[in-house]
């Protein structure tokens, strides 16, 4: 039984998409051998509702196990936008469908993250046999313990604030890194404990920024003359919390403030006295080749989704469950976002060593 393979990658880049793609695809070659032709979709569902697609060579999947980026390259088409008919007069799903129909593809994998999950599902509900594979650097997606890209933006995040206390010793400054993670903590978690920060600030516990500058003050009163923050770009304080998303955003454009790390450096220093200083690591948290954790999680992801293609399962999303690589069904994790949970163990031990929150 001949088999035709759709694959696209969707969303902000992170490092493990080639190594799961081509995960996918040798697990594919071994298993269906000449019986598998593999599509590749160019710039995620932009490239599946303008049929941009090219048929792969088993020689294009090789050497790309430790490349970060996609050799599929990507872009972000936001799920809100999906069934909206816009200037161009395109009925995105109707494109999509009908892209697989000339494609004559009998499945689509989508790697990426809740919007690609979102979007997957929908295209499931219409008809198509989707599996989608988690990624993210946030970590963020329902239904998987951890998803490829996170653990070396980790790496790389836990590095920049490594980096940022030699300086901030020499200098007896306060030294505030904003880390990638605009609805979830998870990366700005895992990292100030791995960097060893001395505060982090995290959307899922809104912060005092009194209890803020406190915590540098005790530090300083302790003899020790400088303080490292880990902060998520999507952080917002205790007063901030009380608003809807909307009216939020609305008062921090009226006083042209995007994240809440400048804000958060300018009144610490004011509270404290203390030189304070801003590192934004940005888009370098995407960059770069994956980590061997994140390429053997890639591998064993890709692997799985064969599996379910050998299977004829579809409307599922890869993940990973108590150490084990699964599935979950995609109508149960799109459109939901797995937060840091206030009690959440990792909460807890960066607490039980001193970290402050600023709750």
């Amino acid at each position: 039984m001949k088999r035709r393979i759709g694959i696209l990658t969707s969303g902000g880049d992170c490092p493990g998409l080639n190594a799961t793609i081509r995960g996918v695809a040798r697990a594919c070659y071994e298993r269906f051998g000449d019986d598998v032709e593999i599509v590749g979709i160019h710039d995620g569902y932009s490239g599946l509702i303008n049929n941009q697609c090219r048929e792969m060579q088993r020689s294009d999947f090789s050497g790309i196990l430790t490349q970060g980026g996609t050799i599929f390259g990507t872009k972000r088409t936001p799920f809100k936008m999906m069934k909206v008919v816009e200037e161009d007069n395109v009925d995105k799903v109707k494109a999509m469908k009908a892209t697989y129909k000339k494609q004559n593809l009998d499945c689509l994998l989508t790697l990426g993250g809740n919007g690609t999950h979102k979007t997957a599902n929908l295209l499931s509900e219409e008809g198509l046999n989707v599996i989608g594979l988690p990624k993210t650097i946030d970590n963020d997606i329902w239904g998987t313990s951890v998803t490829f890209g996170f653990h070396t933006a980790v790496d790389i995040a836990t590095d920049v604030i490594d980096r940022l206390h030699t300086t901030a010793n020499s200098h007896g400054r306060i030294l505030v890194a904003e880390i990638m993670g605009n609805k979830a903590g998870w990366l700005t978690l895992y990292s100030g404990i791995a960097g060893g920060a001395d505060i982090i600030v995290i959307p899922e516990i809104p912060y005092d920024i009194d209890k803020l500058a406190d915590a540098c003050l005790k530090r300083a009163q302790e003899g020790k003359g400088f303080s490292i923050m880990a902060v998520a770009e999507g952080a917002f304080d205790v007063e901030e919390a009380k608003l809807k998303k909307k009216e939020r955003a609305r008062l921090r454009a009226e006083a042209g403030i995007t994240t809440a790390t400048s804000r958060i450096a300018k009144q610490i220093e004011q509270k404290t006295g203390c030189e304070t200083r801003v590192c934004v690591p940005g888009h370098m948290l995407r960059g770069g080749s994956p980590s061997a954790y994140d390429r053997v999680l890639a591998t064993k992801f890709g692997v799985h989704a064969a599996e379910l293609i050998s299977q004829d399962k579809y409307g599922y999303a890869v993940a990973m469950v108590d150490d084990v690589v699964t599935e979950n069904k995609l109508s149960d994790v799109a459109g939901k976002t797995k937060f840091v949970p206030a009690d959440d163990q990792m909460v807890k031990t960066a607490k039980d060593i001193g970290i402050s929150f600023g709750d």
